[in-house]
């Protein structure tokens, strides 16, 4: 983790975040802290665990966001899961657990994709080596029996391989049809246990009977510039060294890994004479352990739990913080509210973060030789409406700029192909007669009919 200030990174989520300063400067903090627990001796370090944090406020104001951009700054496993998709263990639903498999999942598989970008080059080259030995076998160059001097057929061979290489290093033999044998994936057979939590059988399987998940070849044509990158590919996983690869994943999930639980004000247990909602009060007990403490097992081997930061946030709309079981609101020591979003921040949303949304439809429209140009009038406009059909309607904050846009830019996305080299001017009148209140209300009700499932 580099040595970042909280105020350095407190500077670099204002770039892509307007407002929430408590919000971000706890988790600068936390972030901060991490870096200076490794600086201590062992003994000291192992007792120092996370201050979690907690982050109430309403949807669309930047709660997901913080922590998805404080994990690329620091190059943190990061994952997000929903609470409410949680149930108890023993019921339908994902036990709490996997949320550890898959960050474990895919904190192997970012040092994975760095060990094998470190050997790209060493890859490259035994991969030319391969191609030019199915391009010029060595069993082409003359035996000693058939040659006058063996010494001269030799140099032959080395000559033609060279000049060859030469050919297959500039692309001239990129079109050429070779066959290569190619290993067929079958990794999905262990793949079946992943979502329901037992994903460790399936690698014990593999370590008892390992010709069963051998992966078998099978000959393929394709032209040499295909060839070049699936060598690549192979020769790169030859490369790496997996336990090494493994231990570092699991190594990284442990210290650095950030669990983001979105909406866990919705595992509230409500108020009964039968007992604790399962879907809810015992989700919570479930999660207890995890932000406790513990050690959880994935297929890559157990993860300890006990120095992962894991954010919670919720809306709180119909509950608050303090119906959450004590011993979960004891694991979240820093609890933070974040603010709806007025007017004026949706305004600076729309354009001083450096994915500002109107930066993003610019360079979309650009592929197409067309520039956009929004007027600063036109910006507020489009601000008021997402406030008025937040007011009016469902707050979702920023969420709310989207539909606006989109509705304001559908024609021109359109019809965009047949307008390159013009320049369109996105003014007040503009957005008046493309937007209404109305449309952007009847757009959100069409999505909001829609069930899961429908077709």
């Amino acid at each position: 983790m580099e040595n970042l200030t909280p105020k350095e990174i407190v500077a670099y989520l204002d770039s892509y975040i307007i407002g929430q300063d408590k919000a971000k400067r706890a988790v600068a903090i936390a972030l901060r802290n991490r870096w200076r627990r490794m600086q201590l001796p062992e003994d000291i370090a192992e007792d120092i665990i996370p201050k979690n944090i907690l982050i109430i406020g309403p949807t669309g104001v930047g709660k997901t966001e913080i922590a998805r951009r404080i994990a690329q700054l620091t190059q943190s496993p990061f994952i997000k899961v929903e609470a409410s998709k949680y149930t108890e263990v023993g019921y339908v639903g994902r036990d709490v657990e996997s949320m550890i498999r898959d960050l474990a999942d895919l904190s192997v598989n970012m040092v994975k994709k760095e060990h094998r970008e470190n050997v790209f080059t060493q890859a490259q080259e035994h991969a030319e080596e391969r191609l030019l030995d199915i391009l010029i076998p060595p069993t082409a160059a003359p035996s000693i029996g058939q040659a006058d001097d063996p010494g001269d057929a030799e140099k032959s061979y080395r000559h033609s391989r060279e000049k060859m290489r030469t050919k297959l290093q500039s692309g001239q033999l990129d079109d050429r049809m070779i066959e290569l044998d190619v290993s067929e994936n079958i990794g999905g057979m262990i793949e079946v246990f992943s979502s329901s939590g037992i994903e460790e059988i399936g690698m014990q399987m593999k370590e008892m009977i390992p010709g069963l998940f051998s992966p078998k070849k099978k000959r393929r044509k394709m032209n040499v510039g295909e060839a070049r990158h699936h060598l690549i590919e192979e020769e790169k996983d030859k490369l790496i060294d997996m336990d090494k690869v493994t231990q570092e994943g699991i190594n990284r999930a442990e210290i650095s890994g950030i669990v983001f639980i979105d909406e866990i004000d919705k595992v509230v247990g409500r108020e009964s004479g039968t007992g604790p909602d399962v879907s809810r009060e015992g989700v919570q007990r479930d999660l207890l352990p995890i932000i406790e403490g513990s050690a959880v097992i994935t297929k890559f081997g157990p993860v300890r739990t006990n120095h992962i930061l894991f954010i919670g946030a919720g809306a709180f709309s119909i509950s608050k913080p303090a119906d959450l079981i004590p011993e979960i609101q004891g694991r979240f020591p820093v609890k933070v509210d974040v603010h709806s979003l007025s007017r004026q921040h949706l305004r600076r949303i729309l354009i001083e973060p450096k994915n500002a949304l109107t930066k993003q439809y610019q360079a979309l429209m650009s592929t197409e030789k067309i520039s956009i140009l929004f007027e600063d009038d036109a910006i507020d406009r489009i601000a008021e409406l997402a406030e008025m059909v937040n007011r009016e309607s469902e707050d979702i904050g920023a969420r709310r700029l989207h539909t606006v846009l989109e509705i304001l830019l559908e024609d021109l996305s359109f019809h965009a192909s047949d307008m390159q080299g013009q320049q369109v001017v996105i003014t007040p009148d503009y957005v008046s007669r493309n937007v209404t209140v109305e449309a952007i209300i009847k757009a959100e009700n069409i999505r909001k009919k829609r069930k899961p499932g429908f077709r």
